[in-house]
């Protein structure tokens, strides 16, 4: 399998490189006036991926039992984190993607509303996790995952972004909740 042509060095340099270099913007995606943050390039680079996994995993706090990714891009960081850590992951899915017994919540978007849903039995009172998604805009998606787990009695004692668009305020979303992320507009 050919390598990527994007940016590359060895994995000992990529701590002090800019992980922003492998962050594509696309202007007037998926609308106009929308600058779309691209992690595409990033995910193509093994050596960059990595490196950003490793840094999700230096902020993840230790006592920690799941990680839970929301669809569909906080599969990909989540699973990643989730076996470098050996925690187990959990998916928040669209509606009808879950085979058994569901719990769901409807939330609101700058544009209507939307629904997620969890497997009912994936957590239980005691539970302890750590939500993880590809970025943080206004936080009405992450808003929404973290209820729905804290529905099921677990606690989520951390939120994990790639990216937070800091002039959206998507964290005054979550409350209360420690939140890191890797890159930051």
């Amino acid at each position: 399998m050919k390598k990527s042509k994007s940016p590359s060095m060895d994995k000992t340099s990529m701590a002090s490189t800019r992980l922003k270099d492998f962050i594509r913007d696309i202007p007037d995606f998926p609308k106009p006036g929308i600058m779309f943050k691209d992690i595409t390039p990033l995910l193509a680079n093994g050596d960059a991926f990595s490196a950003c996994i490793s840094q999700l995993a230096v902020s993840m706090p230790t006592d920690v039992d799941y990680i839970v990714g929301t669809e569909s891009r906080g599969f990909i960081f989540g699973a990643a984190l989730a076996q470098m850590t050996g925690r187990g992951f959990i998916p928040v899915r669209k509606p009808g993607k879950l085979p058994a017994e569901i719990h769901g919540i409807e939330y609101e978007l700058e544009y209507g509303t939307d629904r997620l849903e969890i497997h009912r039995d994936a957590l239980t009172k005691g539970h302890k996790v750590v939500l993880v998604d590809d970025l943080l805009a206004t936080g009405g998606t992450a808003r929404a995952s973290v209820e729905l787990v804290r529905q099921l009695g677990a606690e989520v004692v951390a939120c994990l972004f790639v990216i937070e668009l800091t002039a959206l305020k998507g964290r005054e979303q979550l409350s209360g909740i420690p939140i890191h992320h890797v890159l930051q507009y």
